[in-house]
């Protein structure tokens, strides 16, 4: 019996300070009290997944109007500057598929850069997977003044089909199961796949960037929920490549998406 398939889709880039993303990347020190920032490009992507029979869509990436549907504050800080040059059906076309093809959704999270062409699943029957936590945080993050400014209501606050992931581990399908590795946000998920070419784990943004995965250096301040849980996901998923000699899947690493695999199966 083959095992599942996981395919990488571009959709697009984001530049933003390292100091966001690597904790204390820029710290000044008394011998350079004022160090240079350096901004980054980092990739965003959305995954396809088929198993059991199905085609499952990880995530759906920033918005090709996000130079102004994002607030000004947070296009600054994250500046999705080719947005416009995207969208996920075309950018789902150039890897043979169509959003038609598309049986159900998982939301790793729903940040904006994440969740913002959700709306083209609304209104229709297609699941869209998300753990409980994150549904919870991300409305009371958008709906009140608690919480994280990386939630949009407009994003998800709609008619969908959600179907809660409660679990640690939740299987979708033989060879397809989602890990919930809270940290970055309470209901992260990422996932195990078991393809043909090997397993493939999809750290998402438990790890934006190798060095968070290898290095055991979190988040910055800003992109972190709470760092005790992000250390203990970590190292779940450290076991699990230990285990299954794993390929590895990072959030936004552009030079890992540049050079490494961006298909199994």
């Amino acid at each position: 019996m083959s095992g599942a398939s996981v395919t990488l889709v571009d959709r697009g880039r984001v530049r933003a300070d390292m100091a966001y993303v690597v904790d204390g990347y820029s710290m000044g020190s008394a011998a350079e009290p004022n160090p240079d920032h350096e901004m980054s490009d980092f990739v965003v992507w959305c995954g396809v997944v088929e198993a059991g029979g199905r085609t499952y869509l990880f995530d759906t990436g920033p918005p090709s109007d996000a130079a102004d549907y994002w607030p000004d504050p947070l296009y600054a800080a994250f500046e999705a500057y080719d947005a416009a040059d995207h969208s996920l059906e075309s950018d789902l076309d150039a890897h043979g598929y169509a959003l038609d093809d598309i049986d159900a959704v998982v939301m790793s999270h729903l940040h904006l850069d994440h969740a913002g062409e959700l709306d083209a699943f609304e209104g229709t029957d297609t699941p869209v997977y998300a753990h409980a936590e994150e549904l919870e945080y991300a409305f009371r993050s958008a709906k009140t003044d608690e919480g994280s400014i990386a939630y949009l209501a407009s994003d998800f606050d709609g008619q969908y089909n959600w179907q809660l992931v409660h679990e640690e581990t939740h299987t979708l399908a033989p060879g397809f199961e989602l890990l919930h590795l809270p940290g970055h946000t309470p209901g992260l998920l990422g996932a195990r796949a078991d393809t043909d070419d090997g397993t493939v784990l999809v750290a998402g943004d438990e790890a934006y960037v190798q060095s968070n995965y290898d290095e055991g250096v979190p988040l910055g301040p800003g992109l972190m929920w709470s760092e005790p849980a992000w250390r203990r996901s970590r190292r779940r998923l450290k076991e699990l490549e230990r285990r299954t000699d794993a390929d590895v899947v990072f959030g936004h690493d552009l030079d890992d998406f540049q050079s490494g695999p961006t298909s199994w199966g």
